[in-house]
């Protein structure tokens, strides 16, 4: 069943009422939350006009509070933005109701353009970013949520993050002939996949590429999302390519790529509002503005309505690949204008 089936005015109209009963549940077993949105005078039986009117938290406040809307007996997995669990990672809390609903929403997300069976998978990475199974990176979290969706993995690099060619020549040539599933971050996708198929003339037409991680690293290249889309078609025949935006702090939440290139779409369970970084109000389409990413599946932290660091841009409404908005991502915010995005709550939380 597609979770991409949603108009504009219908995902308004089911998903608001989803979302302030999340804001109650959230400030009701929170108490850094209720103490940000009593900081903003926001009074605990506020009714919102439309999704744009509910409160948010600046992505950044996870990486310098703990808020959680769980017991901490009833955590289950701890994910980290980052390496390390220090200051500045992002720490997010999931209990046994949470890690099941991510995996199972993305799986619905990402079945969109895999289709229902598991489908054998090339991993681009190394099997070492997933050794330890309670506490993951990002990229190990990413990673592993992904191996869900495939069967017979093969990773593309090896221990020594090198490029396993005999691995990946002996993948194409049980299951090359029939749809196979690639996953990996951008960046790795590009110079370990790409750069090493196009050297050895590797055929990836019945590939299917899901891909994600921003493409600063691909700039001193100039690469960018339609180069990066027309070399592979061109150089190893793979044409199913789909970027995704999402991150760690709306874990299970991506906001795919439609099958036409060049605009992401939010699955029906999550939206997506694009904010004037002087005003805070909603930006019409082809205004950019910083992105805010809002879905109904954090419940074990109040993560539901997230201003982020990065630029974006609304395409269109109700006229794309899918219905709803679509939207690119431009880039990160500069860190000054970041920084002021948090200082509008930075005292509210301590």
């Amino acid at each position: 069943m597609s979770v991409f089936t949603r108009s504009q005015a219908e995902r308004e109209a089911t998903l608001l009422p989803e979302l302030a009963e999340l804001t109650a549940h959230h400030r009701a077993r929170s108490e850094g939350y209720d103490r940000i949105l009593a900081s903003l005078g926001l009074a605990p039986d506020a009714a919102f006009g439309s999704i744009a009117d509910l409160p948010w938290l600046p992505v950044r406040m996870f990486k310098t509070h703990d808020l959680k809307s769980i017991p901490d007996d009833e955590v289950f997995k701890t994910l980290t933005s980052s390496g390390t669990t220090g200051a500045g990672a992002s720490r997010i809390y999931l209990d046994k109701d949470a890690a099941g609903a991510q995996t199972k929403q993305l799986g619905a997300t990402l079945q969109e353009v895999l289709g229902g069976e598991r489908l054998p998978m090339l991993m681009v990475d190394t099997v070492g970013i997933i050794k330890n199974r309670r506490s993951f990176s990002a990229r190990g979290a990413g990673v592993l949520g992904m191996a869900n969706f495939g069967r017979k993995h093969t990773y593309v690099l090896d221990e020594n993050d090198q490029p396993d060619i005999e691995a990946v020549k002996k993948f194409l040539a049980e299951y090359g002939d029939k749809p196979f599933l690639i996953f990996g971050f951008t960046f790795m996708v590009w110079l370990y996949l790409y750069e090493v198929a196009r050297d050895h003339g590797l055929d990836l037409s019945n590939g299917i590429l899901i891909h994600s991680g921003g493409w600063k690293k691909l700039i001193d290249r100039a690469v960018d999302n339609t180069e990066f889309r027309r070399r592979f078609k061109e150089d190893t025949g793979l044409t199913r390519i789909h970027n995704y935006y999402g991150m760690i702090e709306q874990i299970g939440t991506v906001f795919l790529e439609g099958p036409s290139g060049n605009s992401l779409y939010c699955p029906d369970f999550a939206d997506v509002v694009i904010r004037d970084p002087e005003t805070w109000r909603e930006q019409p389409v082809g205004k950019p503005g910083v992105i805010e990413v809002v879905s109904t599946l954090p419940r074990s932290y109040p993560g539901h309505v997230l201003l982020t660091e990065d630029l974006g841009v609304y395409h269109g409404i109700d006229d794309g690949d899918w219905p709803g908005k679509h939207f690119s991502v431009l880039g990160r915010l500069p860190k000054a204008e970041a920084r002021g995005c948090s200082d509008t709550f930075s005292g509210a939380a301590a």
